[in-house]
C-alpha cells in the first residue's frame, strides 16, 4: 500500500490521480475537509468520474507533526511519497516551517525505518540545492553554501533533505526530487497559480530574474518512474526550461489574449516596496505581499540542469510554452 503526504496540495493531488490509475491501494493524509475539495477539482481536469477515483483513496485525517497518529497511518504501508511541506517567504513563519518541513520529515523517515518501508520518495525543491558560486548551471552536485543569505524556506527544505539522507544511511531506500517553480492547474490563488490569476486580471509588472520551471504532471511522472526503478539514494533536479519571469508572464498574457505586463520593476523599487510592505504588515497584521527574500528571488538569475534525470530515465519534459497554453485553457474553464 502507498502512503502520500501533502495529498491536498498541487503535487500531491496530481500524484494521487495518477496513482488511482494503477492497481495499487493508496492512503493519503489530509488536515481539513475544505482541502479535499481542491483534490476533486484537480481530478475534474482529467475525468468526469471524479467520485469514482476519489473514493479509491483511503483518506486519514492527520498531521506529519503528530507522531502517535502517524504511527497508525503507517500500518500496512510499503511505499511512501512525502510531499507535505509548508511554503512561505515570511520570516514569521520560520519556526513553523522548521516544525513541518524538518521535524515532520524526520517523523516520516523514522517511521519508514521502523515499518520497513521499501522505498521513500521526498519532494524537495531547487531552493534546497546549493547556489552556483561562480556563474554557471546548477546541478545536483552543487553543495549547500552556509555563507550565502539563504531564506527560511530554503534552510528548512535543506534540513529536511538531511533527514532523508540520514534515513538512507540507516537502511531506507530513498529518492529525492528537486523541482523548479511548479506550474499546474487547480490552485489559482496560491503559489505559482497566482501568476495566472494576476495576469488574467491585468497585472502590469514584471522582473527579469531567471529560474527553472516545470509542469506538475512532469514532476509526478518523474516521481513514479523513480519509485518504480532500481535507482536509490539519489536526487534529481526537475526543470523543463530556465525562463525569466518576464518570459513566463508574457506567455501567460498571450495565451489569455490579455495585454502583456509593461512596467519593468528594478531592484531599487522592489527593495523599497518590501520595506514599505513590511511596515504595513506590522501595522495591519496582514500577510505581506512581498518579503525581502521574495524580492531578492525576483531578480536572481539561476539556471538549472535536468541532464541527470533525462539520461537516467530517458525522461522528456514538456516545454513551458505548451504547458502555459494548456493551463490557461484550464483556468478559463475551471
Amino acid at each position: 500500500m502507498i502512503l502520500v503526504t501533502g495529498g491536498t496540495g498541487l503535487v500531491g493531488s496530481h500524484l494521487l490521480y495518477e496513482l488511482t490509475q494503477t492497481h495499487h491501494r493508496v492512503r493519503a493524509i489530509y488536515r481539513t475537509e475544505k482541502k479535499l475539495e481542491a483534490v476533486k477539482n484537480v481530478f475534474s481536469f482529467f475525468t468526469d468520474n471524479v467520485d469514482e477515483y476519489f473514493q479509491k483513496i483511503e483518506w486519514v485525517k492527520g498531521d506529519i507533526t503528530d507522531v502517535p497518529k502517524l504511527d497508525e497511518v503507517f500500518v500496512g504501508i510499503t511505499h511512501v511519497y512525502h510531499a507535505a511541506a509548508l511554503v512561505s517567504f515570511d520570516p514569521k513563519d520560520y519556526v513553523r516551517m522548521r516544525q513541518v518541513n524538518i521535524e515532520g520529515t524526520a517523523n516520516m523517515v523514522n517511521l519508514s525505518i521502523a515499518y520497513g518501508i521499501k522505498k521513500f520518495c521526498f519532494v524537495s525543491s531547487i531552493a534546497a540545492v546549493g547556489e552556483a558560486i561562480n556563474v554557471g548551471v546548477i546541478t545536483e552536485e552543487n553543495e549547500w553554501n552556509d555563507t550565502t543569505e539563504n531564506h527560511g524556506y530554503s534552510i528548512t527544505k535543506y534540513g529536511a533533505e538531511m533527514e532523508v539522507w540520514r534515513g538512507s544511511q540507516e537502511g531506507l531506500d530513498v529518492v529525492i526530487v528537486n523541482p523548479g517553480v511548479i506550474l499546474g492547474g487547480g490552485f489559482w490563488n496560491e503559489g505559482s497559480g497566482k501568476l495566472f490569476t494576476q495576469v488574467y486580471n491585468g497585472f502590469k509588472f514584471y522582473t527579469e530574474g531567471v529560474t527553472g520551471f516545470v509542469g506538475v504532471e512532469d514532476v509526478v511522472k518523474a516521481m513514479i518512474e523513480l519509485m518504480n526503478s532500481s535507482i536509490k539514494n539519489e536526487r534529481f533536479i526537475l526543470v523543463s526550461e530556465n525562463k525569466s519571469f518576464k518570459e513566463v508572464l508574457f506567455a501567460i498574457a498571450d495565451a489569455f489574449d490579455k495585454k502583456r505586463p509593461s512596467i519593468k520593476i528594478g531592484k531599487l523599487i522592489t527593495e523599497l516596496f518590501w520595506r514599505l510592505d513590511w511596515i504595513q504588515t506590522k501595522l495591519t497584521g496582514k500577510i505581506p505581499l512581498l518579503t525581502k527574500n521574495s524580492a531578492k528571488s525576483s531578480h536572481t538569475i539561476s539556471t538549472y540542469s535536468s541532464k541527470k534525470i533525462e539520461e537516467s530515465l530517458q525522461f522528456n519534459f514538456r516545454k513551458i510554452g505548451s504547458l502555459v497554453n494548456n493551463l490557461c485553457e484550464k483556468f478559463t474553464t475551471n
